[in-house]
């Protein structure tokens, strides 16, 4: 089906592209010494803060579809929402309901998972990040699967624990896993045997994405499904020693660890078993489902011997992929797209980022689809992002992605373009301020490069961001003063924040006149409609309202 877009009443084409430039994880902070964004050198950013139309916007909560207003955003929810024009029921919200309701467990892929361990007589096994940062899992989640199979009889379960320290305080594993083994000692004094069979940091083992590192994939399932690791009698001891053999790590970054008992590991996944993966959010998810349900095709590495299993991911990621095969929540449905609109307009696209954020500004912002709308008019480009350490390479590729968009720009290949600057995100959940503060420094460096390049083509440029991080690297108190930690130090904080985020409106040709809008309240997923203005067109009526009046 075609979709139209009207043209806007007296619009006035612009001479060149619209961008639309996304500073991922850059907010509007408290302003403090936490805050990396008022703490860098931004010139750019800083001249379109006093001369520029700006707003700020919502970027977290119910503004981007989670089920709470203190639920933080995060890359994949705010790309769908400024992607989508609307906000739709994320994936967090989805299995929200369904585990609260317990439809889940009406479902007939939960009750194959049951009847699989029954008929086999073996184990089912739950893997995840173990977190209640609601950005890919919640712990209730997990607590309340547990707690089902418990009560419908199945006397085995075991835990593949990812830990966090992203999306929550970067040193508090223990804080989790200790919540979980009190649920399962509760169901053991009950009979069963339930327990922690293995885990390790979620940027050492399993949660890759974009096919940046596989060798991270490996590690997890040689761990999780080999019992491959070293070994230690508990969860806890592990975290305790792994810590102390790596002073100042932090728990997304741990090894890989697995528990024995009586010198045997208590959970290697086997023929017969079922494996759920509970987290809900589906780039980080992506490669270790294709690693269980791939054929003998698979080439990413050595799978050594794979088990007889039921894979079951807690949503399907990619529909269109068919990843994974069996899910327990339909995904949410997000139709028509901005992305697909201006396709189907005639109109050309770029959209481009590094490896950690590709996905984000194609798939997600695509409305969870994979591939193009139109295969002629847009252009995918993948800047690969170097393998180290954010903290060791703060400024990224920001300077060979703007040098792909300058080329676009001089030579009239894209009518509108997306990008993702991902400095502010990745290097921010470093929590290493040094480093955060020169990854905003870099991206207020690109931008001005846009700047200057858009006084020449025409360009109209829409600069703003999908969620806060580098704006709030410590954490505070309910009264906004600075959480002090035991050490006598700021509480660092590596996660997204509940701040706003800045959209700035650059039109050096001035000939939109454009204007914020009387409208409050907006978030980003009002950025779509903005988008369509700027190109000469009415956004579709079902869009949340635009941020700008021009003409």
């Amino acid at each position: 089906m075609s979709l139209e877009l009207k043209p806007l009443a007296n619009a006035v084409k612009p001479r060149g592209p619209v961008i639309l430039a996304i500073m991922d994880g850059v907010g509007i902070g408290p302003g403090d010494e936490s805050d990396m964004v008022a703490a860098a050198h931004t010139p750019h950013l800083d001249w379109l803060k006093e001369n520029a139309p700006h707003s700020q916007l919502k970027a977290h909560g119910t503004a981007v579809g989670m089920p709470d207003d203190g639920d933080m955003g995060n890359s994949e929810v705010g790309h769908n929402a400024i992607g989508a024009g609307r906000v739709f029921a994320q994936g967090a919200k989805l299995v929200n309901i369904a585990v609260e309701d317990k439809s889940v467990y009406q479902g007939e892929t939960w009750k194959a998972c049951v009847k699989k361990v029954k008929d086999s007589g073996g184990k089912i096994h739950f893997m995840g990040l173990l977190s209640d940062g609601n950005v890919h899992t919640h712990i209730r989640h997990l607590e309340s699967m547990l707690k089902q199979a418990h009560e419908e009889g199945l006397p085995t379960a075991r835990v593949h624990a990812l830990l966090d320290g992203r999306d929550v305080d970067p040193v508090s594993a223990e804080r989790y896993v200790e919540r979980i083994e009190d649920v399962m000692t509760d169901l053991n004094n009950d009979g069963a045997d339930y327990c922690i069979a293995s885990g390790g940091g979620r940027l050492y083992i399993t949660m890759d994405r974009y096919d940046a590192d596989w060798p991270m994939v490996e590690r997890g399932w040689n761990c999780h499904v080999h019992g491959q690791g070293r070994e230690f009698t508990s969860a806890q001891d592990a975290i305790v020693q792994l810590r102390a053999d790596d002073p100042g790590v932090l728990d997304q970054d741990l090894k890989e660890f697995v528990i024995t008992r009586d010198g045997a590991p208590v959970g290697k996944i086997e023929d017969g078993d079922a494996v759920i993966l509970f987290n809900f959010r589906g780039d980080r998810a992506m490669e270790i489902s294709k690693t269980f349900d791939a054929g003998e095709d698979f080439d990413r590495f050595d799978r050594g011997q794979v088990p007889d299993v039921l894979f079951v991911g807690m949503l399907q990621y990619d529909a269109e992929l068919g990843i994974p095969k069996n899910f327990l929540v339909t995904p949410p449905q997000i139709d028509n797209p901005m992305g697909e609109y201006i396709a189907d307009a005639g109109l050309s696209q770029l959209a481009i980022s590094e490896t950690q954020k590709y996905g984000h500004v194609t798939y997600f912002f695509n409305g969870n689809r994979s591939g193009k709308f139109n295969d002629e008019l847009e252009e995918y480009v993948e800047i690969q992002g170097d393998n180290v350490s954010f903290d060791q390479r703060p400024w990224m590729k920001c300077g060979e992605i703007t040098d792909v968009v300058l080329d676009s720009m001089r030579n009239r290949k894209h009518d509108m373009i997306r990008i993702n600057y991902p400095n502010g995100d990745m290097v921010g959940h470093t929590g290493d301020l040094q480093a955060v503060k020169i990854s905003v420094e870099a991206t207020d460096l690109s931008i001005g490069r846009l700047m200057k390049e858009a006084k020449k083509c025409g360009a109209i440029l829409v600069i703003t961001a999908d969620h806060g991080n580098a704006d709030e690297m410590y954490d505070h108190n309910k009264d906004g003063s600075i959480k002090i930690g035991k050490d006598g130090t700021p509480a660092s904080k590596t996660s997204h924040t509940l701040n706003p985020v800045p959209v700035y409106f650059y039109d050096p040709d001035g000939n939109h006149n454009i204007k914020i809008a009387d409208r409050e309240g907006l978030g980003i997923s009002s950025l779509a409609a903005s988008i369509f203005n700027l190109l000469g067109f009415e956004a579709p009526a079902d869009y949340d309202p635009s941020i700008i009046e021009v003409n």
